[in-house]
């Protein structure tokens, strides 16, 4: 008998995740197998694998539609297929997981003459190189504005100072520009990657590949660049690489996590409506004066209720939406969007939505954690259940304990 850890996950995190769970423990226990199947669904991650169920696994078997971190499983056979594989054909899944276990090792004896000493051959060095070297590169922040662009100039300043060349790709809050081609990074000599957020690095495998953060793109351009070229020949496979970055990323992150990661995502969506609306509020003054919303019929009117009578009424939900939407996932956005529209009409304002956003989604977290359902009805729970308890209870509360004291503090 063999112990397995598996995960399961699909994009929408309801059906296909939990049938693929349930069909992989059925066929285990089939063939005398032992199974434990973590699920990560849109209601969050149940059954979550411990570090003792990873130690005691003989092999990981990954049934997921979308990425999967998998750090955690180091050292481990890890065996990954599709959900719809795993709903199909569970028996094969297992079989084709259990076959990735290592064989015995074979006496030294029996080694061929030949491949000793083809073990003993040194590799050929590497040839001259020409002092200009061609690097290119990725520059990525939270926001996607300033610190992306601001790296990917540093970048360029200190490879050119050097007597380089570089291309840097940046990808930012309004998608990826000056785009990395297949032959720009075949010819590369080295790669940078100088993000704060999660980069898929699989396209540079086999490429020397440099990770650190904008911050240190920015403030030492130069060592970047020589700590990239210094960096020994690739060929590490593409899944490890990517994990090198998540690994990198997690430890530069740990200040960042809990409340204050919550509060900055919840920022960064706010942020498009706020200033959207204040722009279009501005055209309205150029336009039609300070008293442009009283024109009735103008366009100075029109913008003006875009942006202030509409935008501006949008964005402590907004902000509350999202900070719950960072710590329940998508069963928190109705309620955080309940509490911080009533925060706004109810006169608690910016501090309202903050606050009302962190009761929805730590609320909205623990009844997904305890409420227990048959399989047959998990997928009720991000759609009907978590946002309907959720927004009732959260909407109860801001209009009578949480709207009251803190609107009367706004207006003290």
């Amino acid at each position: 008998m063999k112990t397995i850890a598996a995960v399961t996950s699909c994009p929408t995190g309801i059906a296909h995740t939990l049938m693929a769970a349930e069909a992989l423990k059925k066929a285990s226990e089939l063939l005398g197998h032992q199974i434990k199947v973590e699920t990560q669904g849109s209601a969050g991650t149940k059954n979550q694998l411990s570090e003792e169920d990873v130690a005691e696994a003989d092999v990981i078997v990954l049934a997921t539609d979308i990425r999967v971190d998998t750090a955690r499983f180091e050292g481990k056979p890890i065996y990954e297929t599709h959900s719809s594989e795993a709903i199909l054909r569970p028996k094969a899944v297992i079989d084709a997981a259990l076959a990735l276990l290592p064989a015995e090792t074979l006496p030294v004896s029996t080694a061929s003459p030949a491949t000793a000493e083809t073990a003993t051959i040194p590799s050929a060095p590497r040839g001259p190189v020409s002092a200009e070297r061609r690097l290119v590169g990725i520059t990525s922040c939270p926001t996607g504005i300033a610190h992306t662009f601001m790296a990917a100039e540093a970048l360029k300043k200190a490879a050119k100072a050097l007597g380089h060349s570089i291309k840097v790709e940046t990808q930012g809050s309004v998608g990826a520009k000056d785009q990395l081609t297949s032959e720009e990074i075949a010819a590369a000599d080295a790669v940078i990657i100088a993000a704060d957020t999660k980069v898929d690095v699989s396209r540079f495998a086999g490429k020397p590949l440099y990770i650190t953060s904008t911050k240190e793109a920015m403030n030492a351009g130069k060592e970047v660049v020589e700590k990239a070229l210094a960096q020994p020949p690739g060929g590490t496979p593409s899944h490890s690489l990517t994990e090198a970055v998540e690994k990198a990323k997690a430890e530069r992150s740990k200040s960042r996590t809990g409340p204050y990661k919550h509060l900055m995502t919840g920022v960064s969506y706010m942020l498009p409506v706020v200033i959207a609306g204040g722009l279009a509020i501005a055209l309205a003054f150029a336009l039609g004066g300070i008293y442009a919303g009283d024109q009735k019929g103008t366009i100075a009117a029109a913008l003006s209720q875009i942006g202030g009578g509409t935008a501006f009424h949008l964005f402590v939900a907004v902000l509350s939406a999202f900070i719950a939407y960072s710590i329940a996932d998508r069963p928190g956005i109705a309620p955080g969007l309940v509490g911080g529209m009533l925060a706004q009409n109810l006169g608690a304002g910016f501090l309202g939505g903050i606050l009302s956003g962190f009761l929805a989604g730590y609320f909205t977290k623990f009844l997904a954690d305890k409420i227990k359902l048959p399989t047959t009805l998990q997928g009720l729970m991000p759609v009907l259940i978590l946002p309907f308890i959720s927004t009732i209870t959260v909407g109860l509360l801001m209009i009578y304990v949480i709207a009251p004291p803190v609107g009367a503090l706004n207006r003290a």
